[in-house]
């Protein structure tokens, strides 16, 4: 069979494996946070990993907040302004992970998933992780089931959907993202990173969006990255899907981000190391749960379905 899905067990978590042996193409899935840690293809001159990811299972136990890479961001993403909201006049402070003031990459990053499905035909590899959230953390006490569908598909094509599940009483608030670092060799300053927007959100120094957006013309055209330092939020066009493509390409490889219209904010950081470069799809802008920009409300019993596609394409000629 073209592609096949398998499975180890390392670290007290399982470690899953989507390949496709006609293209060669594979990916390496923890269910330690339902993470992404590779995404290898072949190429002219050998393999590549298109991620940044860790060594090990129990190197990402150890690491999960040392970058954050590949991790869940749910059900907040990036920083939440001292840790404390508001919602229906009552307040509320998250004991999470903190980053000087304020709390930052939502609940999941560390949490563990499941494997409730897995599926391999002679058109895609599959898996299914889920995780039930039960409202444990005092700053949100309000339970959500989440499940992250993982799909290997020819042409070096990989797609996460996430669904989330509003388990309480009542309407909750949310948003939802992922954190995963891209390298296409041993430095970022030799890429070129394009997307359709020039609307960048302002940010105060503390890395919260003020509400005014700004132009930033950059990256239309397609921006070499040498000399390039980001931390910040983009607000892509959510009535053109197309137009909310980001491309991160150099002289070998080509990654191409497609997520859907739910996924209107393109977070954007780069390491000190230069190695790598995180892209960071979001439903909502960060501090949503003060700021209100972008901000879910999912009412009792519904879901809300989020995806986003990654294309890994090798520019020589195999």
């Amino acid at each position: 069979m073209q592609f096949t899905v398998s499975t180890i067990q390392e670290s007290g978590y399982e470690v899953v494996e989507l390949q496709d042996h006609g293209s060669g193409a594979r990916v390496q899935l923890y269910s330690f946070g339902a993470l992404l840690n590779a995404f290898t293809i072949p190429t002219k001159t050998g393999t590549i990993n298109g991620i940044d990811g860790f060594s090990s299972m129990a190197d990402a136990v150890a690491g999960a907040t040392a970058g954050f890479k590949s991790s869940k961001l749910s059900p907040f993403v990036c920083r939440l302004q001292n840790g404390k909201y508001s919602y229906h006049q009552k307040e509320y402070t998250i004991k999470g992970f903190y980053l000087g003031d304020h709390a930052i990459h939502g609940l999941l990053f560390n949490a563990p998933f499941t494997i409730t499905d897995t599926k391999s035909t002679a058109t895609e590899a599959s898996v299914i992780f889920s995780h039930h959230y039960k409202g444990t953390d005092p700053g949100y006490p309000f339970s959500f089931t989440l499940h992250v569908k993982w799909k290997l598909t020819s042409g070096n094509t990989l797609q996460v959907f996430t669904t989330a599940t509003n388990n309480h009483s009542s309407a909750i608030p949310f948003s939802d993202g992922w954190h995963p670092y891209f390298s296409v060799g041993d430095t970022i300053d030799t890429a070129t990173l394009s997307f359709t927007t020039n609307k960048q959100l302002e940010f105060s120094e503390d890395l919260l969006p003020t509400g005014n957006i700004i132009e930033d013309n950059r990256f239309i055209e397609g921006q070499k990255m040498e000399g390039v330092f980001l931390d910040n939020c983009f607000l892509l066009d959510q009535n053109s899907e197309t137009h909310q493509h980001c491309t991160l390409k150099n002289e070998t490889v080509t990654l191409t981000i497609a997520p859907d219209k739910h996924y209107p904010y393109l977070q954007i950081y780069t390491p000190p190391h230069r190695k790598s470069i995180a892209i960071e799809n979001l439903t909502s802008a960060p501090d949503s749960f003060n700021n209100g920009i972008g901000l879910l409300i999912i009412e009792p019993n519904h879901t809300m379905e989020f995806s986003t596609t990654y294309t890994l394409t090798a520019n020589d000629s195999l």
